[in-house]
């Protein structure tokens, strides 16, 4: 188990990322399309769609319980879809950056959890 100030900060980190996530994939969609109803559709549709995604499966209080691997899956698919979604806007250094501190932020909660819950059994 990380230390109490280091899980602190990683838990802060992982819920701006999730932000970002959102405001990455609303970024792509009102940048993408050729006229104003798919620019909306995109851009209010893309994080819709991942913010509900993510409240039933991904969030600490979902609404299902979900296996750990298919809730990292669920992570893994819109921390990619993001940094995608910035690549696509023409910022590919920002995708690869939030991309691997997504990776990493991820990795550390999952470690982290394991760890309590293990202690917890014990």
């Amino acid at each position: 188990m990380i230390p109490k100030p280091l899980h602190l900060v990683n838990e802060g980190l992982a819920f701006l990322l999730e932000l970002l996530a959102f405001a990455a994939l609303a970024w792509w969609g009102f940048e993408t399309g050729g006229n104003l109803l798919v620019h909306l559709v995109l851009g209010i549709g893309a994080p819709a769609a991942a913010i509900v995604l993510w409240g039933l499966i991904a969030a600490p209080k979902a609404r299902w319980q979900v296996p750990l691997p298919g809730v990292l899956l669920l992570k893994a698919a819109v921390f990619a879809g993001a940094a995608l979604c910035l690549d696509a806007v023409g910022h590919p250094a920002l995708a690869w950056v939030f991309a691997a501190v997504a990776l990493v932020n991820t990795a550390v909660a999952t470690v982290d959890r394991n760890a309590l819950m293990h202690e917890r059994r014990a």
